[in-house]
C-alpha cells in the first residue's frame, strides 16, 4: 500500500503523528511525498527535497522476539541497496557505510532516517533519483548521472517489495545472515573511516567489520578495537 501526496512538511512526522494518535499503521503501507517541506535527516539535518527523487516513509511495529530495533538501520540501508543496485550501470562501484549510507564510490546516494514512536519504529527514506544536493562535507550522487532517470513510482514499489522481503528475513532468521550480507555489501574491510560522537575529538580508525549486535569495529591506530553504537562515520 503505498499512499502519495503532492506535497507535506515530512512523511516520517506525518506517519509519527499518526502513530501518537493512537492510529494503528499497518506494516507494508508507505506514505511517499513529491516535495517535502520540512524533510529531516540524522542529527537535524535537512532532508534535500529534489523533484523526481523518492522520498517517502514506512512504519515497523517491534514485537516480542524481534532483534533489536536499532538494527532496522541496517536493514534498511541493505534494502535501499538492494533496491538501487539493478539500475547502477556498475554494480562494483555501490557500497554501503555504517549504519546505512548508500555510495556510488565515494558520494551519498541515499539518506535514511529512523525514529522511535512507542513500540513502533518509523523509517523514512531519500534517494537521488533525479537530482543530489550540493553538500559542503560530502560528496552526492543521483542515479540519472549514471543512467536514465529511474521512474518515482516504480521505484517506489520495487523498495517496498525489497523492504518487506529483508523485514520478514530479519525476523525469521535474526542478525547473522543480515550483517553477513551486509558486511558483503560494504566497503572493504581496512577502509580508512573517521569517527565523531558530536562530543570528542574526531578519532581515525578503520573499518573491521560489524559486532554481532551490529556495531561497527573501528580499528584504532594502536591495534585495539572500538565497538560503535551511535556516530558519524565518514570515509576517511
Amino acid at each position: 500500500m503505498i499512499h502519495y501526496v503532492t506535497e507535506t512538511g515530512s512523511t516520517n512526522s506525518d506517519l509519527a503523528a499518526r502513530l501518537a494518535g493512537k492510529e494503528r499503521v499497518p506494516e507494508g503501507e508507505w506514505l511517499v511525498a513529491d516535495r517535502q517541506s520540512a524533510g529531516r535527516g540524522r542529527q537535524g539535518r535537512d532532508w534535500f527535497d529534489g523533484s523526481g527523487n523518492f522520498m517517502g516513509s514506512t512504519v515497523v511495529h517491534l514485537a516480542q522476539g524481534d532483534p533489536a530495533g536499532a538494527t532496522l538501520a541496517l536493514l534498511t540501508g541493505l534494502a535501499v541497496y538492494e533496491a538501487c543496485l539493478p539500475l547502477v550501470p556498475d554494480p562494483s562501484a555501490m557500497s554501503l557505510k555504517w549504519p546505512n549510507d548508500v555510495l556510488i564510490g565515494r558520494a551519498k546516494l541515499a539518506g535514511i532516517l529512523l525514529e522511535g514512536q512507542g513500540n513502533s519504529v518509523v523509517v523514512g527514506i531519500g534517494v537521488n533519483l533525479a537530482a543530489a544536493p550540493e553538500l559542503t562535507d560530502r560528496q552526492t550522487i543521483a542515479l540519472s548521472k549514471l543512467g536514465p532517470t529511474p521512474d518515482r513510482d516504480d521505484f517506489a514499489e520495487r523498495l517496498a517489495n525489497v523492504f518487506a522481503t529483508e523485514l520478514e528475513r530479519w525476523r525469521s532468521f535474526g542478525l547473522e545472515p543480515l550483517i553477513r550480507r551486509w558486511t558483503k555489501a560494504a566497503h572493504p574491510v581496512g577502509t580508512a573511516l573517521t569517527f565523531h560522537d558530536g562530543d570528542a575529538t574526531p578519532q581515525q580508525g578503520s573499518f573491521a567489520g560489524l559486532g554481532e549486535d551490529g556495531s561497527l569495529l573501528l580499528r584504532l591506530a594502536d591495534g585495539s578495537q572500538r565497538a560503535i553504537h551511535a556516530g558519524d562515520v565518514m570515509l576517511a
